[in-house]
């Protein structure tokens, strides 16, 4: 048993969405959680630019006691988590996986929209899931960076990103009714109100948050490193962008926006 900390990191604020997860299926844990919004977003950025940025913010849980590292978004995973895990194999890091997987056996023939970021879907890694599945379902990729930037800002009800997620959907065209969207960034979760409306009711919406809490305490147990019981447990939230982006973090895991 170990009662260090489990580090969490993302770009910005998304990956708080993962540290709900988290906390709701391993809630006997204390938790650090690093966003980087002083270098959102990630997803437009080169991939040297996202390996340093997540080196960075990977050493900096390591010297807070971290004993694992969920890197709670997509882009960074896509990017770094390989690097990461081989230069330090003496403790888990467990990444992100858009939920195309299931998103296209629960919807079999039918349209499966992937959205995410233009860095995550350019990668290998999101060309290989999509072949895995494409005989299964029709999975377009959509690429959807500026919601990033509302949820940065707090501005999750802005009628200028309902306008923006509208006019993504409306470029897919009318002819073909969407059948399930696939959540491929963090930070999407917190307006998944707004990408229902514009996906239409019969949309279904997938995430990869539960499936990255599962697969920690599968690690966790697996090196036996579940924390000891005691009396009560930690949530740390720091933001390399200062104070005012901390103390949005919090409102934002509470539900307070």
């Amino acid at each position: 048993m170990n009662n260090g900390p489990v580090g969490v990191f993302d770009s910005g604020l998304g990956g708080l969405s993962v540290l709900q997860e988290l906390k709701r299926v391993i809630p006997d844990e204390d938790y650090i959680f690093y966003g980087d919004s002083e270098n959102a977003p990630y997803g437009v950025r080169s991939d040297e630019e996202v390996y340093r940025l997540s080196h960075h913010v990977f050493d900096e849980l390591l010297d807070r006691g971290a004993k694992a590292v969920v890197v709670a978004c997509n882009t960074a995973t896509s990017v770094a988590v390989r690097k990461l895990r081989a230069e330090h194999p003496e403790i888990p890091v467990i990444g992100m996986e858009p939920a195309i997987k299931p998103a296209a056996e629960q919807n079999p023939g039918r349209l499966v929209v992937v959205m995410a970021t233009p860095v995550t879907l350019r990668r290998e890694k999101f060309s290989h899931l999509v072949s895995r599945f494409c005989d299964i379902a029709d999975i377009v990729p959509l690429p959807s960076p500026d919601i990033v930037r509302y949820v940065e800002n707090g501005q999750l009800h802005d009628e200028g990103l309902r306008g923006y997620i509208r006019g993504l959907f409306h470029s897919l065209g009318d002819e073909r009714t969407v059948d399930a969207v696939v959540l491929g960034c963090t930070h999407f979760p917190f307006v998944s109100d707004l990408i229902r409306e514009a996906a239409g009711p019969q949309a279904k919406l997938y995430d990869g948050n539960h499936g990255t809490a599962e697969e920690l305490l599968r690690r966790l147990k697996e090196r036996d490193l579940l924390s000891a019981p005691k009396d009560h447990y930690t949530i740390e939230i720091l933001n390399s962008a200062g104070d005012a982006q901390t103390e949005l973090s919090w409102k934002l895991f509470r539900g307070e926006l």
